[in-house]
């Protein structure tokens, strides 16, 4: 498969290019990885009009074909873009109880041609395999106005916040970290990545890149995004603004996890945000959870992964966001030749950090407690590039929209000295910033 590109000569910012292409093309099978322009948050990648896209849903019946991670096996080449669900589990481990989500448990579109913006560089470049496709986008792009940067954002969408009652939500998630806590004292487990979630209702059915817009202006990531399922039966779409990658792999086959755990809010005061910084970065707590998920996350590699090639080359390094402060820890390896990004995919999921040690039983309990499905949240983006090169993050401070109803997810790590209370204004750091974004 051959390659065009084309580099445009000027810079837009990549909520207008988008925008304005789903003004021309359409919403339905958008996707939209978002970035930040920091460290790890080079770029911006948007793809419209599908070519091909594949689904799978019912996890009640599991058979090859529902089975997510055989039908990403047999993808072809070119340049795909999705989500997997959390509850693609069933697919590791059948025995344990998984529940069955509204949303697809996998989908992934393929896109050409697909816009790739440097946000370091300010650079754009379109890419495909089709020369007059590729011109006709570069025409498309060159002929919008950038005088017109932000007022294409609406920002008097209204929700309906009424089912939200946080009293009644922190008292659940404190019995549930006790009963946690008693497994733990037993040996029943380590650690697990307790979650709570809300539900909040549009007014009337928003196009669900508003909504994104408006969450946007607020909060900004390096591995956010949007994704729009393209049925016309299934109104869905996964909204996103996580700090943290799952699982990348270049070019080289050399394999990268940047796994978070550990939390302290941000302060408008700059010496008590430095405080905060010091007390998550000298917390035996926060550093014993956080090293906890890196030895798991290098064992998930080790099944796929060259004998010697694991290492840990950056651990609880403080990365500090528009809200939080997070501890993140880098592991890389190298695949064996004989697998592939499914192999590493099959073998890492779901994502440590976002399930516990050992990872199944906390898969387990967590399904005891938690009385709700996931879905794509603790799930992830996928993107597939033309040469191989794969990248994924883990869907937390993500919204699931399905015609009005938005769900909105936030969870804390759970190990023996967690104290409730202390838990409860972690998951608050987390979840008050997701619904505001909403105001």
């Amino acid at each position: 498969m051959k390659i065009k590109k084309i580099i445009l000569n000027k810079w837009i910012d990549p909520a207008l290019i988008t925008y304005y292409l789903t003004q021309k093309f359409g919403v339905e099978g958008l996707a939209w990885l978002d970035s930040d322009g920091k460290e790890n948050g080079e770029w911006s990648i948007i793809g419209v009009q599908p070519k091909k896209v594949i689904e799978s849903r019912d996890i009640s019946n599991l058979n090859i074909k529902n089975n997510p991670f055989k039908n990403l096996k047999n993808i072809k080449d070119g340049f795909w873009i999705g989500w997997l669900s959390y509850e693609a589990g069933v697919y590791i481990e059948p025995k344990n109880p998984w529940r069955q989500s509204d949303m697809a448990t996998l989908w992934l579109a393929s896109y050409d041609p697909i816009i790739k913006c440097n946000l370091i560089k300010k650079e754009i470049i379109i890419e495909g395999t089709n020369q007059y496709e590729l011109i006709n986008y570069k025409n498309i792009l060159n002929n919008i106005n950038t005088d017109e940067e932000n007022d294409f954002i609406k920002r008097n969408l209204n929700f309906d916040f009424s089912k939200i009652n946080l009293d009644e939500m922190t008292k659940d998630f404190q019995k549930n970290i006790l009963k946690l806590k008693n497994l733990i004292s037993i040996g029943d487990l380590f650690q697990a990545n307790l979650t709570t979630k809300c539900e909040i209702e549009s007014i009337e059915i928003y196009n669900p890149l508003d909504i994104y817009l408006k969450i946007r202006s607020k909060l900004k990531a390096p591995f956010g995004g949007i994704i729009i399922n393209n049925s016309t039966n299934n109104k869905e779409a996964v909204l996103s603004t996580s700090p943290e990658r799952f699982l990348k792999i270049d070019n080289k086959y050399f394999v990268e996890s940047r796994p978070i755990k550990g939390t302290r809010s941000r302060d408008k005061d700059l010496n008590q945000d430095a405080i905060n910084a010091i007390n998550l970065i000298t917390n035996e707590k926060d550093r014993a959870e956080n090293i906890m998920i890196v030895d798991l996350i290098r064992n998930d590699l080790s099944k796929v992964c060259e004998t010697g090639s694991i290492i840990v080359p950056e651990i609880l390094k403080l990365e500090s966001f528009s809200k939080v402060h997070h501890l993140t820890s880098v592991i890389r390896g190298k695949l064996k030749k004989d697998n592939d990004w499914v192999d590493l995919l099959k073998a890492c999921w779901p994502g440590g950090s976002i399930t516990g040690a050992p990872k199944l039983r906390a898969c387990n309990r967590l399904f005891e407690l938690e009385e709700y499905e996931r879905g794509p949240y603790c799930g992830s983006f996928i993107k597939l590039d033309w040469n191989g090169e794969f990248d994924s993050n883990i869907l937390i401070r993500s919204f699931l929209v399905k015609n009005q109803k938005i769900k909105i997810y936030a969870g804390c790590g759970i190990v023996i000295d967690s104290d409730p209370e202390e838990e409860t204004n972690e998951l608050k750091w987390k979840l008050l910033p997701l619904i505001d974004a909403l105001k």
